[in-house]
Parts: structure tokens; sequence; C-alpha cells
């Protein structure tokens, strides 16, 4: 075989490649394409309901936790759609907001965020300290 015919075949791989990828880059090109308009759906509800003081806020908090950022977000935009919000919600209404998600965490309502439970078997003979007597 010459370096032309290789040439050839080479072209003829690229382009097969590229189709390939193209086909299955456009399955997950709607994925992300509905996420972003979902993300942007989310963005303007909570531009309407929060003053630019509370989304601040919000903002920090998705910085330093984004999961509690999201169930934030969650509350507000159930509460917003069921019609429960009269007025753009302030930053000392976010915070009361956030001390209510906090204590009901506390209360055990969370997914088990912080506490650690130990149960530390009793009267549990323990054989190795039988090495210690060598």
């Amino acid at each position: 075989m010459s370096d032309a015919d290789f040439e050839e075949i080479r072209k003829g791989r690229l382009v097969q490649l590229q189709q390939q990828q193209g086909g299955a880059s456009s399955g997950g090109g709607e994925d992300d394409q509905k996420k972003r308009q979902e993300d942007e759906a989310r963005a303007s509800i909570l531009s309407q309901i929060l003053t630019p003081e509370a989304a601040d806020r919000l903002g920090r908090i998705r910085l330093v936790k984004e999961s509690r950022a999201a169930d934030v977000e969650n509350r507000l935009i159930m509460l917003a759609r069921s019609g429960q919000l009269r007025s753009k919600v302030t930053e000392d209404q976010l915070k009361e907001l956030l001390g209510a998600m906090a204590e009901n965490e506390d209360k055990g309502g969370g997914r088990g965020g912080g506490r650690i439970v130990v149960n530390r078997r009793k009267g549990w003979d323990d054989d190795d300290d039988d090495l210690l007597d060598l």
C-alpha cells in the first residue's frame, strides 16, 4: 500500500469517528439544553421573589454549601407556586427560613446531617489484652 492509500484510509476513519461523536453528543446536548432551561427558569423565579440582598445571601450560601442553597431555593419556589408569598422575600425573612430549616434538621427531619451516634458493646471481652501479659 502506498502513502496515498494510507492517507485515504485515515481521512475515511476520521470522518467516521466525527460522525459517531456527533451522534453521541447530540443526545447529551439535548439533556444539557434541558438542564440549562430548567436552571434559567429557576433563576427567573428566584429573581422575581427575592430582594437583591436576599439573592446575595443565597449566593454566598451556595458557595459554602450547595445542597443547603438548593433546599432553600426549592422551598422558596414551592411557596411561590402555592401562592403563600405575598411580597418579595427579604434578607431577614431568608434568615428566618434558614433558621427554621436548621431547627428541622436538628430535630431529625434532615438527612442525618452532622450527628454521629456511637454504640459501644458493654461487657465485651477483648482477647488482644491477653497478648500484653506476655
